[in-house]
């Protein structure tokens, strides 16, 4: 699948990018090639504040843009960034609408948002 998903989530990091304000850091360091833990934390990061406080982003969404039609193979460390993430505050781990604790035991669909306030 050339030119899907990933492209455009590609393409969203570089419009934060080149937009300059809050995230555009994360989304350059999210399309570099440096670690891929600091990409995932920084995608995530990039894409939750670019969607804003009233929507959220799937794991495989910051797993897609860092790593293309090979997302699949980083989803478990898209998890496992979301979970870091959540615990120093910066972003929510939701299920069904739901905050869940990023320490507990859970499985399933999730979905990352900008911490609320």
């Amino acid at each position: 699948m050339t030119g899907g998903m990933g492209e455009r989530l590609r393409a969203e990091l570089g419009r934060v990018s080149s937009g300059g304000g809050r995230g555009a850091d994360h989304a350059e360091i999210a399309l570099g090639d440096g670690p891929m833990r600091q990409r995932l934390e920084s995608s995530i990061r990039a894409l939750a504040e670019h969607r804003g406080p009233k929507s959220s982003i799937c794991p495989s969404d910051a797993a897609r843009a860092v790593a293309g039609d090979n997302w699949r193979d980083l989803m478990d460390d898209a998890r496992e960034a979301a979970r870091r993430l959540a615990r120093s505050g910066d972003v929510e781990i939701t299920q069904r609408g739901n905050v869940v604790d990023p320490d507990g035991e859970w499985s399933g669909p999730i979905r990352i948002r900008r911490a609320r306030p």
